[in-house]
């Protein structure tokens, strides 16, 4: 990869929050790491490995479907906190939004998630976002089914093993509706099926000088 130098100074002012979506093997992670290293930014996960219930919501769906959707909500909302309060630029590995756009609704669709439920869900969930900040860049990563299901199955997480493909194509459905009315901020779509950003150079680099486009216009 060719050597770049960083469009950011320490006189720097502004706060950059980068967030990154996508469905389930997307890709996101990767990406993250990725971008975290090239801007010397913080990386900001989601809380998978240490999750409590998401073994037990692939094993069944609709009865821990609310438990995981309010683990979550509350998890990414602490995320949110730390980021305003710790003045650093960041990475996000997915969003608050996400949670209640594409799982929530998409596990409700489904009949996993009670409309009691979701109503719960959701009232909290626009109380917590009245009081935040959407990122500066919202970056999507597109990918279709095999593509996700490739991803998934390199990475061998056991309790992903049993993932339904009608639940990633409604997913990827769910993520086409929001993306296309998304108006919080600055969005940049990526097409997963022709970029391999972890293995080929080049591909990280046109990632790179995307984002770099889209994120001077915001000094």
């Amino acid at each position: 990869m060719r050597k770049r130098i960083l469009i950011f100074s320490k006189q720097q002012t502004h706060i950059m929050h980068i967030a990154i979506v996508g469905n389930i093997g997307a890709g996101k992670t990767t990406l993250t790491n990725l971008l975290a290293k090239n801007y010397g930014w913080e990386a900001l996960y989601e809380a998978v490995d240490n999750n409590p219930y998401l073994e037990d919501f692939y094993t069944d769906m609709k009865r821990w479907s609310f438990n995981l959707q309010i683990y979550f909500l509350n998890s990414r909302f602490k995320q949110i906190v730390e980021i305003e309060a710790n003045k650093r630029n960041v990475i996000q590995d997915r969003t608050i939004y996400e949670d209640a756009h594409i799982f929530a609704a998409n596990l409700h669709d489904m009949s996993l998630m009670t409309t009691r439920d979701y109503d719960n869900y959701l009232a909290i969930f626009d109380n917590i976002t009245s009081f935040i900040k959407p990122p500066d860049l919202l970056i999507y990563l597109k990918a279709s089914v095999p593509t996700l299901v490739n991803n998934i199955q390199a990475r061998g997480r056991d309790y992903e093993a049993g993932i339904r493909l009608d639940y990633l194509s409604k997913l990827n459905e769910k993520y086409e509706d929001w993306i296309s009315n998304y108006d919080l901020g600055k969005l940049l779509i990526l097409d997963k099926d022709k970029l391999d950003f972890g293995a080929n150079t080049e591909d990280l680099s046109s990632v790179v000088e995307k984002i770099d486009a889209q994120i001077n216009g915001l000094f």
